[in-house]
């Protein structure tokens, strides 16, 4: 939307318990607050901007300005509260995102306990595959690998599943490959590519992404 600098602008944020709007216009404000709708949070969305802008007397098409925030994602991560998530991934590479990076959060406690992984160990599963740093193919996908696992992930009842192989980043063949194999074989399961959410190097950050 096309900013007028005329225009009412507003600011909406959906929370896990309360759905939040503000609103300004010439100088004057206008607040609500309702409680999100999980299910369906756009649900809570047009509410409440439907109630502060009948407060404030505008219409939509007063709005010249619309900024989205929210912390349900933050939320489902830290509550572990998403969709059951399986990790494929590239074979010898299943503990990445356990073993993380040598970055420390205290640098001399040895006996620190950091947060689980997002994916425990069953649910991440290893397929022969390797493309060195340059993107050159080392060994081929091995895609009958990949149906196998789809089968295995659909007796499991997976509903999401994050691909991430080496330095896909580099060549995100094999990755989309996996990503249709996996599509076909798991209609309505969600599957999200390193290569596509953080198309960057760094493994554990690529995989813990997607």
């Amino acid at each position: 939307m096309e900013q007028d600098r005329n225009g009412a602008r507003l600011g909406v944020d959906i929370g896990g318990t309360f759905t939040d709007v503000a609103l300004e216009y010439r100088s004057r404000r206008w607040s609500a607050k309702i409680l999100t709708t999980p299910a369906a949070p756009e649900r809570a969305v047009i509410e409440v901007i439907g109630r502060v802008l009948e407060t404030a007397g505008l219409a939509p098409d007063d709005l010249s300005l619309i900024i989205h925030g929210t912390t349900l994602a933050t939320n489902a991560l830290i509550e572990r509260k998403g969709a059951r998530t399986a990790l494929l991934t590239t074979e010898g590479f299943r503990d990445t995102i356990e073993i993380r990076h040598e970055n420390r959060f205290e640098q001399y406690d040895v006996n620190i306990d950091l947060p689980p992984p997002l994916v425990p160990r069953r649910l991440r599963f290893p397929v022969r595959e390797r493309i060195d740093a340059r993107g050159r193919v080392l060994v081929r996908l091995d895609e009958a690998a990949v149906v196998s696992c789809a089968e295995r992930l659909a007796a499991l009842g997976i509903e999401a599943v994050a691909i991430g192989f080496l330095h896909s980043f580099m060549n995100p063949a094999h990755e989309r490959r996996a990503g249709e194999i996996m599509a076909r074989h798991l209609p309505g399961v969600a599957i999200t590519l390193s290569c596509e959410v953080s198309p960057e190097m760094r493994e554990y950050e690529r995989f813990s992404t997607a």
